[in-house]
């Protein structure tokens, strides 16, 4: 089951981002007492009480400001409110209950989404609970008092918050059906690849970029298995984000990754590969997703015996973080290759959730150990004792030896290496995690 998302929304100025930064322990948003400070949404994992969630930090809403900046704020607050599970609605005890809160509570209102109001800069509670009660007016529950920047309130607050999250079993009836994530920049092809494999116009096909702006689930069949597709809206660079619908998508994308199976990232041919497909590319490899690379447009292109190997080794380079992940050349209108994708979906949902006996996974590791001796420091050397695997999806490793300091990386990706040979695992990361025997 994917991760519930959590949106945390209100007025410039109450205190988001710091309330953002101290749940999750780092200074991710910028801070600063000038409203409209946090213009692009920040996103976070964390974890509370062995409760996993998406933590959004959103610009400030300011319903009727016709202010370009707040109005696009605003529209980013809105995709957050539309894509979370649970919203946080922040408010200021020191200015107290205005008109604006009020807007803002009718427009929490009609997302028929759990929302825990929360009642910021509540630095003594002796003194400003008074004012905390004039929050019952909004109408929509109790008030919960914190102080952001002091992490006062904040576990009363995360309990209430955890409480709304969704059974498990309410999706229980799709949990079976592979999901596929289909990301990448505006404008590569995704709803022309959705509309291509289910077969009709499920999704707007445009040439301006930023058409899709919700992720769009779409069911198919094919030959006999259902998929689950999920078209997101395209990612740009910040630099080049123009209208205000592109500068809020990536969270679309975030939490489209974060319910899928596998990720098909879309790459348009006549472009090439770039950095900013390589972030986009980073979402899914570190969230442990089977990945497929599909490069769209491929027909577009004027090629040669050696145009393949070209445009494969520059996506290798620029990539070089995930040499496992599947390449195919396709092309979208056409449907040139497309049905291949069905496949390749299938053999990375396989390797995703491979497991490895133990006995098997130690006879490689030895092997590689014999082939190749592990490093040593100041007269000490590394020992392996044994290497288990933990999990799937992505297939999870713990390998136990006698001293972690001396588990230098290139030697770990050594290893990956030869598990990699021995049992493919293409289309999907491993994760390791080396643990001394005595803590064992």
């Amino acid at each position: 089951m994917s991760k519930p998302v959590v949106a945390v929304v209100g007025r410039p100025n109450v205190g988001k981002s710091t309330l953002f930064n101290s749940l999750l322990g780092e200074r991710l948003a910028i801070v600063k007492d000038t409203p409209g400070v946090t213009r692009d949404r920040i996103y976070a994992d964390i974890n509370w009480l062995n409760y996993d969630f998406t933590l959004i930090d959103t610009g400030g809403i300011e319903p009727d400001s016709n202010d370009i900046i707040l109005s696009q704020m605003r529209e980013q607050a809105q995709i957050a409110i539309d894509t979370a599970d649970v919203i946080i609605f922040m408010t200021d005890v020191r200015q107290g209950l205005v008109d604006a809160d009020s807007k803002v509570c009718d427009l929490l209102r009609r997302s028929n989404k759990p929302v825990v109001l929360v009642v910021n800069k509540v630095d003594d509670f002796d003194k400003y609970m008074p004012d905390v009660y004039e929050f019952y007016n909004l109408g929509i529950g109790e008030p919960f008092p914190i102080s952001a920047s002091s992490k006062l309130g904040l576990g009363d607050m995360l309990d209430e918050v955890i409480a709304h999250f969704p059974e498990e079993e309410e999706n229980e009836e799709d949990d079976d059906i592979p999901k596929v994530a289909i990301v990448g920049k505006p404008n590569v092809g995704k709803s022309s690849l959705v509309n291509k494999m289910c077969g009709s116009d499920r999704s707007i096909v445009s040439d301006i970029a930023g058409t899709t702006r919700d992720a769009i689930d779409t069911k198919v069949t094919y030959e006999g298995r259902e998929y689950i597709f999920i078209d997101t809206a395209g990612i740009r660079r910040k630099s080049k984000i123009k209208e205000e619908l592109e500068r809020f998508s990536i969270i679309r994308a975030v939490t489209a990754v974060e319910k899928s199976d596998v990720v098909i990232i879309m790459i348009d041919a006549t472009k090439g590969v770039t950095e900013q497909d390589a972030k986009i590319a980073g979402i899914a490899h570190e969230r442990g997703k089977g990945i497929i690379i599909a490069v769209n447009k491929w027909d577009a292109i004027e090629k040669d015996n050696s145009t393949v190997n070209k445009f494969t080794e520059n996506i290798r380079s620029i990539l070089s973080f995930m040499p496992y992940a599947s390449i195919i050349y396709i092309s979208a209108m056409t449907g040139q290759r497309v049905n291949r994708l069905y496949n390749m979906i299938d053999s990375v949902l396989a390797n995703n959730a491979m497991r490895i006996a133990t006995g098997v996974l130690n006879e490689i590791v030895i092997e590689a150990v014999a082939m190749h001796e592990p490093p040593s420091d100041k007269g000490k050397r590394l020992k392996i004792f044994y290497v288990t695997q933990a999990g799937v999806k992505p297939p999870t490793f713990v390998i136990f030896v006698n001293n972690k300091s001396l588990m230098h990386f290139s030697y770990l990706r050594y290893l990956e290496n030869r598990i990699r040979e021995s049992f493919g695992f293409e289309g999907t990361s491993l994760k390791f995690k080396i643990r001394e025997r005595k803590d064992d």
